[in-house]
């Protein structure tokens, strides 16, 4: 069977001159494991455009980093497929892997036009059932995609069976029908080596995330608001890694008005691979207060580089990571702050007992991933795909 990759995403993010989002890495992922047998899918005013064998490998190579000038070899790739007018071939597999384009009903109906056998990747429900965390609209666009996925998928691969969980439970409340699908977590690409020598002197910890108020910043800054009146000088730095995004204008005041925040917060919002790692490597721990994760790649990154975490209470975190990090309620700002005060000392005994813990994680891997996602796909491959209206 054929293998079509939906890059519609990334290219646009590329384009844009964006930093790749945990759904961008998992998407490219999937690109750097099929890419030897697969060609690139780009839609573009309203066009559907199978990029030719040679062009799809030149826009993989682009799009996973190995291009001196990646966004000039897309533009020249999709702008010849669409002169071109590449078609789709019929009854092939197609990756989508981003949820790209599915809240558009037209999705589906070109899917079914072309016979194609889609398999989607589910990052989370969170717009469903934190719709309070999202933008305006969102709801209804997150409805639409589960719909074309539940609807016309010939499979469905969740992040963690909580993010499966989830869609199980949308799908029985709206007699949804519910594709083949399987769980499997997500594996770490490589990171460059860390720079040996911290990127600050003094200590600091580390939350990274696109500042939204999902992601629970709020908390952290009144945190540290606590931690000056305490500690004064001796106040550990906060280093928030991440672009600004959307419902964070108390967030934003904070950053940009708040004096007692001026000279221990900083945000660092474009950060590459190798400055990632260093960060983190020399952190006294990641800080990851979210209110909803599908999954939580940060801290499988983070537990992974042997860095502390000190997260809330979801079940995605604790499914990935057990009893390794230190937990607590996204809303318990005391307990928030005794956990940082404690952290800042490198020899804390709670600090110590979760390094101890750390020498038995055992962080999921690509290998493992695609080694589960391929032996499913052969299974589902027997059936034809159930497309319904």
């Amino acid at each position: 069977m054929n293998i079509l990759i939906d890059i519609t995403r990334l290219a646009a993010r590329l384009l844009e001159g964006k930093y790749p989002t945990g759904v961008d890495r998992v998407s490219l992922a999937y690109i750097a494991h099929f890419r030897a047998k697969a060609q690139a899918v780009v839609r573009h005013w309203g066009r559907w455009m199978q990029l030719s064998p040679a062009a799809s490998q030149q826009v993989f190579t682009a799009l996973l980093g190995k291009d001196r000038a990646p966004q000039k070899t897309v533009r020249r790739c999709v702008a010849n497929a669409y002169l071109l007018r590449w078609g789709l071939p019929r009854g092939a597999m197609l990756l989508n892997t981003g949820h790209s384009g599915l809240d558009d009903p037209r999705y589906a109906q070109r899917v079914r036009l072309h016979g194609l056998h889609p398999v989607y990747f589910l990052h989370d429900l969170i717009p469903l059932t934190h719709p309070e965390y999202c933008r305006a609209g969102e709801v209804d666009k997150h409805r639409q995609r589960l719909h074309t996925m539940l609807k016309t998928g010939y499979g469905v691969i969740a992040n963690s069976h909580a993010t499966l969980r989830d869609l199980l439970a949308h799908a029985g409340a709206h007699n949804l029908p519910v594709p083949p699908h399987v769980v499997a977590h997500l594996g770490l690409s490589p990171w460059p080596a860390p720079l040996a020598k911290p990127p600050i002197e003094q200590p600091y910890f580390v939350a990274l995330s696109t500042i939204e108020a999902r992601k629970n910043h709020l908390l952290l800054l009144h945190v540290w608001r606590h931690l000056v009146e305490r500690m004064g000088a001796a106040t550990p730095k906060l280093v928030i890694i991440g672009q600004r995004g959307w419902e964070c204008e108390q967030v934003v005041d904070l950053l940009e008005r708040c004096e007692s925040l001026r000279n221990v917060v900083t945000e660092v919002p474009r950060c590459d691979d190798a400055q990632l790692a260093t960060w983190l490597k020399h952190a006294q721990a990641l800080l990851f207060p979210s209110f909803a994760e599908g999954y939580g790649l940060p801290l499988v990154e983070a537990l992974a580089h042997g860095v502390p975490v000190i997260a809330s209470q979801l079940p995605a975190f604790k499914e990935v990571a057990g009893d390794i990090p230190d937990y607590l309620d996204p809303l318990d700002g005391l307990g928030w702050l005794a956990a940082v005060q404690a952290y800042t000392d490198t020899q804390h005994p709670a600090r110590q007992a979760q390094l101890a813990r750390l020498q038995g994680f055992h962080p999921p891997s690509w290998e493992s991933h695609f080694t589960r996602v391929e032996k499913w796909l052969t299974t589902i491959g027997r059936h034809s795909p159930v497309v319904r209206s």
